[in-house]
């Protein structure tokens, strides 16, 4: 499998981030972190960029004029340092993917979607909405991002048990352990070359 330079867009702590750097490093992941751009400025993901020595840089959307600038402007910095594959990473904002990036782009979702998904359910939210209808499992959902909240096509999903005691927290620490393997099933298998997309399937090869 080729080394896939990988773009990262963050707007928070970049726990994902830390996991596909520490998987690169290791040598399990057959990629590299090329450039990370987060929405927020004072997000601590390009603390952890920086420190790992990767180009780390900040748009964000209330400096551009539309939700098209503001992704033109990430996708110019990913063009720049040769990314081939954009991993979305608890980033919070729509992302306008035009037809050049399509199915080039994956996000990454604590919940099973299509449940818990869309505009608004991130973080804690998710976790808690999960608990308030009863499910019994949940987990996460590596899919291609298209141009609306968590709606593109499957890649692969993890599953974990919800206990009776479960709170957001308890439930959201399991479904991370679950996410940190999940992205990098995804991106070895888009590294070697093994997806088809078809309609709104996404097939392994």
């Amino acid at each position: 499998m080729k080394m896939l330079p990988l773009g990262v867009l963050l707007s928070g702590g970049g726990t994902t981030l830390q996991n596909l750097l520490d998987r690169a490093e290791a040598g399990t992941l057959p990629a590299r972190v090329a450039c990370v751009v987060s929405s927020k400025a004072d997000a601590f993901g390009l603390d952890r960029a920086r420190e790992a020595g990767v180009p780390a840089f900040a748009v964000e959307r209330k400096a551009c004029a539309s939700r098209e600038e503001f992704s033109a402007r990430i996708l110019a910095h990913c063009t720049d340092h040769g990314v081939d594959l954009i991993c979305l990473a608890g980033f919070l904002q729509l992302l306008h993917v035009p037809e050049a990036w399509r199915w080039r782009v994956m996000n990454i979702h604590p919940a099973l979607l299509l449940s818990f998904g869309g505009k608004g359910y991130h973080g804690l939210r998710v976790h808690e909405a999960a608990l308030e209808a009863g499910v019994k499992v949940s987990g996460c959902t590596v899919h291609f991002a298209d141009n609306e909240y968590d709606q593109g096509p499957i890649i692969v999903q993890r599953t974990v048990d919800v206990a009776e005691d479960d709170t957001p927290e308890s439930l959201q620490a399991r479904v991370m352990a679950a996410e940190c393997e999940a992205y990098p099933e995804a991106i070895r298998l888009y590294a070697a070359g093994r997806l088809r997309v078809e309609g709104r399937r996404v097939r392994v090869t």
